[in-house]
């Protein structure tokens, strides 16, 4: 070890803590109490704090923001995954910053959907006992719990691990408080020739069986929907394919976001490039096209020879009850659409608006969530119950926030211990 390696800082902020991340982490940490504190209320007195209801009698919905927020974060690694296994197929150099970005966001929305699925039951553990004594594999529950929350996640980690050992074993070099972890991720990688040949086609295979996995998963969530039996709104043969493309589209929304935060934090713009920025957008642009067109098709078929039934959700959502979370969230695809389309004719992409489109197709994305679990239950009954209804109260919204919380903790902890960026290698222009 040379006098000037031991001198060298760990890069990318690895293992500097400012006065930032500490008020930023320190924040998080309180909202996360306060959403300990409201499940910690819905644990003891039970399902009642909440708002959901049962069908028919109770007149309202056993599925309300938990499942929707679930479904949200699952949507999210979506793309997550999808992006860096696209890098790794495709050979995109200058992609390759995004990829780690990429896994971590999908890591992590899935530890934040599975916390989603627990808060939903009222008793987490009798419910997972359950899933082993009781689980019937025909059905789509056990597909999401084994496709998504299990082998999903899983190989997620897998391929995140194996991504980073290159850089573990450079970054335990350099002596530092986290070097017992970086030794410890490394697990012996010398980085000869033949373990970078071995993982190169590691991570080749990984990408090429993931995508695969990653449809299927989201798909299966769709069918969670559209393969229950007398349930009007749901029984369209898009559920599926509209999961995807809408996880795809929050899940860019995302990443575009925690981009251009790393750009400015670790003063990134070389790596982070407009080309970088302008392919999301591109993307993005894409994904947003394809949903329009599913909306359109989708209620033209579900109204024109619908029956009463379907009839009475869909003017419940685009006229009644819904309609503001419904308008809501049209306008919050639409002006994204706009602005990227006035960006890709003009080719001329900023970077701030790019952060706005993503945020708002997060929210677009919520929104619809929302509208998929929530009126196909309070409206949506073949037999003659009378309309229900279903709003979340302080416990549930609470719960949610600290949820939220917690995936910020996940990622400021994760920044501060790994790089967030692959690093360089000497043909790249970095060590």
């Amino acid at each position: 070890m040379t006098a000037e390696t031991e001198k060298r800082e760990l890069p990318l902020g690895v293992g500097r803590i400012t006065k930032g991340w500490i008020l930023f982490i320190g924040f998080s940490v309180v909202v996360l109490a306060f959403g300990i504190y409201a499940y910690s209320v819905q644990f003891t007195q039970g399902e009642i704090a909440t708002g959901m209801r049962d069908l028919g009698t109770m007149g309202g919905a056993t599925w309300g923001l938990y499942i929707t927020m679930a479904i949200y974060f699952v949507g999210v690694s979506f793309a997550g995954i999808t992006v860096a296994a696209f890098i790794r197929l495709t050979a995109q150099a200058y992609l390759k910053p995004l990829a780690r970005m990429a896994e971590v966001l999908t890591v992590v929305a899935l530890i934040l959907g599975a916390l989603s699925i627990m808060a939903d039951l009222g008793q987490p553990i009798r419910g997972i006992v359950n899933l082993f004594m009781y689980a019937r594999p025909q059905s789509p529950f056990f597909g999401t719990v084994t496709l998504v929350l299990t082998g999903y996640l899983y190989a997620s980690v897998v391929y995140l691990y194996l991504d980073g050992r290159r850089d573990a074993g450079i970054l335990a070099r350099v002596p530092s408080r986290l070097r017992w972890f970086h030794r410890l991720w490394a697990a012996g990688y010398k980085d000869t020739p033949k373990e970078k040949e071995r993982h190169k086609r590691t991570n080749f295979w990984m990408s090429v069986a993931v995508i695969p996995l990653l449809v299927i998963a989201h798909s299966t969530l769709g069918f969670v929907f559209g393969l229950q039996v007398g349930r009007p709104g749901w029984y369209s043969a898009l559920q599926a394919p509209a999961f995807v493309i809408l996880a795809g589209i929050s899940g860019l929304g995302h990443l575009i976001i925690f981009a251009a935060i790393v750009r400015t934090r670790l003063n990134q713009r070389k790596r982070l490039n407009m080309d970088v920025f302008s392919w999301m957008g591109k993307f993005m642009l894409a994904l947003l096209l394809i949903y329009v067109y599913f909306l359109i098709v989708d209620h033209l078929t579900s109204t024109f020879t619908a029956r009463e039934e379907e009839l009475r959700v869909f003017n419940a959502v685009l006229w009644g009850e819904y309609a503001w979370i419904y308008w809501l969230s049209v306008a919050t695809l639409a002006i994204p659409l706009l602005i990227l389309a006035r960006q890709f004719f003009a080719k001329k992409w900023n970077i701030g608006w790019l952060v706005v489109s993503g945020f708002l197709v997060n929210v677009a994305a919520i929104g619809k969530r929302y509208l998929i679990v929530v009126p196909s239950q309070t409206y949506g009954g073949l037999l003659p119950y009378a309309v229900g209804s279903y709003s979340p109260t302080w416990v549930e919204y609470g719960t949610i926030i600290g949820i939220f919380a917690l995936g910020a903790i996940l990622f400021g902890i994760f920044a501060k211990t790994f790089p967030i960026m692959h690093l360089q290698e000497k043909h790249e222009g970095g060590a």
